[in-house]
């Protein structure tokens, strides 16, 4: 059986660190947070106990660690797990510096260590399955990726001013789905952002709504439309226009279950948030982590995956800041 240990009690941590305690074949063996109160009760709920971060990488018994603390810890606490030999996986990102995590890429390239970022929406069961009838040729080659991404409400100022802005903390999902459809790097990209729905956040120095175009060697195309209120709900949708057709993957509804009377046609709302849309995800994402554990099989998406994806971030906030395309290496 895999013991797990896990950094960061928060939202995140609770999902990742419930979903290893309810498998039969991994246990929550420790967990590490400077939030007594937060490691004490999800401790509690999954049997696991608490720990410190050295405690934690010291021990024989623990053979990965999930890492679910705030952004600016993320490359020093994988630096320490690859050094100790633990596998591991991280929420995205690795840092908001390209340079940071080319460093951090390095040392667990040293340490010969698996690393697994989080991108999750990969993992959703109809983003995968669209993907898989993609390569399988069903609409030819790729022309135009549609991805569309709107949270129902905007984060708090404070989180915003922290968070490296919308292109690099909410649109990079959508920046590594765009290369998991498009199966080609982009070379330029375009942005645009505007501060529609939160004055704070615009004087925080971020944007809330937010365009992004970009084109790959070949030509294929890719748009991105982002928005941090949706008043509708959890807007998650994706469209792949190819020679030969057209793949699209829906939101996924609260329940399927449809009223027709004289006054029209109406369907129950759209599920809230990430918290529901990507909960199987969430569990797909740690299955595929644990196979490839145990089985030794090819961890993906990589740490490779997660710079791929801030490079992309970077210039997406770059061009929006300059008003430019921005040529990508």
């Amino acid at each position: 059986m895999l013991q797990f240990g896990l950094i960061g009690a928060g939202r995140i941590g609770r999902i990742h660190g419930a979903n290893v305690a309810a498998r039969r074949d991994t246990q929550l063996a420790m967990i590490a947070d400077p939030d007594a109160a937060a490691a004490g009760s999800l401790a509690d709920e999954t049997g696991a106990k608490v720990g410190s971060i050295d405690e934690m990488l010291a021990s024989p018994a623990i053979n990965a660690v999930l890492i679910c603390s705030s952004t600016d810890t993320h490359a020093d606490l994988i630096d320490r797990a690859a050094k100790a030999r633990k596998a591991i996986f991280c929420e995205k990102p690795v840092d908001l510096s390209c340079e940071r995590i080319t460093k951090t890429l390095d040392v667990v390239k040293a340490s010969g260590v698996p690393l697994m970022i989080g991108f999750n929406r990969r993992f959703d069961r109809n983003f995968a399955e669209l993907e898989k009838r993609l390569r399988n040729g069903a609409i030819g080659n790729v022309e135009i990726v549609t991805i569309l991404s709107r949270d129902p409400a905007p984060p708090p100022a404070s989180y915003v001013a922290r968070s490296g802005g919308l292109f690099r903390d909410m649109m990079i999902h959508d920046l590594d789905m765009a290369r998991f459809l498009l199966g080609e790097e982009p070379v330029e990209i375009q942005a645009m952002g505007s501060s529609l729905v939160d004055p704070e956040i615009g004087k925080a120095g971020d944007v809330d709504t937010a365009v992004v175009q970009m084109r790959t060697a070949s030509g294929k195309l890719c748009q991105i439309s982002n928005s941090r209120r949706a008043t509708y709900g959890y807007d998650q949708r994706i469209e792949v226009h190819g020679s030969g057709g057209l793949l699209r993957a829906a939101n996924q509804l609260e329940t399927t279950v449809e009223l027709s009377n004289a006054q029209g046609i109406r369907n129950d709302p759209v599920q809230h948030f990430f918290l529901q849309r990507y909960a199987e995800a969430y569990r797909n994402e740690l299955e595929t982590f644990v196979s490839a554990l145990t089985r030794g099989s090819a961890i993906s998406p990589t740490g490779d995956d997660g710079l791929r994806a801030q490079k992309l971030a970077d210039a997406a906030t770059l061009s929006a800041t300059s008003g430019k395309p921005v040529k990508i290496d």
